[in-house]
């Protein structure tokens, strides 16, 4: 029998419906008999902690479709969307099992979207000039991006608009790195189903995982969202609810300014996505400091999205250098794949993973040493486990539970 895989990018922060919907649609359109997760660690792309640990989604998924959940490793997890896109497909990829792709999108249309991407992918000098145009006249950089795009491929304009939703924009990334790294894989796209992936207010059908989470930290119970996830998920929020969950973005404000400050003279620009201005904004603002979310609000700007400055300060947080990423990226992105948790009746994907991979496959960090035998990707997996081991802290100072060790993390089986 021929084995068909699909992939999914994710970060289940946290899991619902939306989720569970896009699971077995993927499985459904591209007829796989198994599903890949790729997904952030206990950090994910907005510049915040996540909700809850990579634990207890890796189980979330487990339980509702996916049959092996991979990390994400934190420089990609944390990243802009191009590096998120890059890392995740070259770890898919890299596999060697992966057949099809399969993603959500406002657009719906995988024709569209990846005409963009290529547009994108292969910027002609004349777009390179025209964005730098519109970039000097005051435009942010989106909307420069998008009038350079309209300018100089008419033919796509009827399209720009699709630039402006953010799942369309991960889309594209998704196809620009499989274009980039001329990779076998087939692209799949579902139309996002609900609300929006901004609406902060729950919905009847699909509520966003925005809406789930500002509802989480408003209320003093669960009860409100359990409508919006899958009964299973419900329980597992239940039993981790004042545990270990909710993690929330102002849970990291007193751990942020002491790095800050200790880092002051010297300045940030080591730091991944980091120029002098931000650097230097910083400095200017960091006596007036109160907390994470305040001070993010603080430094944004016309140019820079609360989220890109959210990024900014976990990479200064979390160590995650400019330089490193350039390393990285050069080394084709990924040198390992760590197993979060997987399904029993998948053992034929595992197999076949280990036959095929380019990449070791494990379980175990007290195995990765005999698997990762490069500089740069024992440095990538010592970035993950310091970055786990700063969320367990995190854990453990506000629901004082004892602090959680990395290397005594047992893979996930369902």
């Amino acid at each position: 029998m021929i084995m068909k895989t699909v992939g999914i990018i994710a970060e289940y922060n946290p899991f619902h419906n939306g989720h569970a919907y896009q699971l077995a649609k993927a499985k459904e359109i591209t007829g796989a008999d198994y599903c890949i997760v790729i997904m952030s660690g206990n950090f994910v792309q907005r510049g915040i902690p996540a909700m809850m640990d990579k634990s207890i989604r890796t189980r979330a998924a487990l339980q509702n479709g996916a049959d092996l959940v991979i990390e994400l490793p934190v420089y990609y997890a944390t990243g802009s969307a191009e590096y998120f896109a890059s890392g995740a497909v070259a770890l898919l990829d890299k596999l060697g099992v992966t057949d099809t792709i399969c993603f959500g999108s406002e657009c719906g249309n995988v024709q569209v979207l990846s005409d963009l991407a290529s547009a994108l992918l292969n910027e002609s000098d004349e777009f390179k000039d025209t964005l730098r145009k519109q970039l000097k006249i005051g435009h942010s950089y989106p909307q420069a991006r998008n009038n350079a795009l309209a300018i100089t491929s008419p033919h796509l304009t009827e399209h720009i608009n699709v630039l402006q939703a953010p799942n369309n924009i991960l889309g594209i990334e998704y196809l620009k790195a499989l274009k980039k790294r001329n990779s076998s894989i087939v692209p799949y796209t579902i139309t996002r189903a609900g609300a929006g992936y901004h609406t902060e207010a729950l919905h009847t059908e699909y509520s966003s995982a925005l809406a789930i989470r500002q509802s989480i930290t408003l209320k003093q119970n669960l009860d409100f969202i359990k409508e919006q996830v899958p009964d299973c998920v419900f329980d597992l929020m239940k039993q981790a609810y004042q545990k270990t969950f909710p993690i929330l973005p102002e849970d990291i404000s007193t751990l942020l300014p002491y790095k800050l400050m200790l880092e002051q003279e010297k300045g940030f620009v080591e730091y991944l996505d980091i120029d002098n201005d931000f650097s230097d904004r910083i400095n200017k603002f960091i006596a007036s400091y109160t907390d994470y979310t305040s001070f993010c609000e603080q430094l944004k700007s016309k140019n820079m999205t609360y989220t890109r400055v959210a990024r900014n300060l976990l990479h200064i947080l979390l160590n995650i250098y400019q330089t490193d990423m350039e390393t990285f990226c050069v080394d084709d992105y990924v040198y390992y794949a760590r197993m979060l948790g997987f399904r029993k009746d998948a053992t034929p994907l595992l197999s076949a993973i280990k036959e095929n991979s380019s990449i070791p496959l494990f379980s175990k960090l007290a195995d990765s040493e005999q698997y990762i035998t490069s500089e740069n990707g024992k440095k990538m997996l010592q970035k993950d486990i310091q970055a786990n081991h700063i969320y367990a802290l995190l854990v453990q100072q506000k629901f004082k539970q004892e602090l959680q060790n990395e290397y005594k993390t047992q893979v996930i089986i369902e």
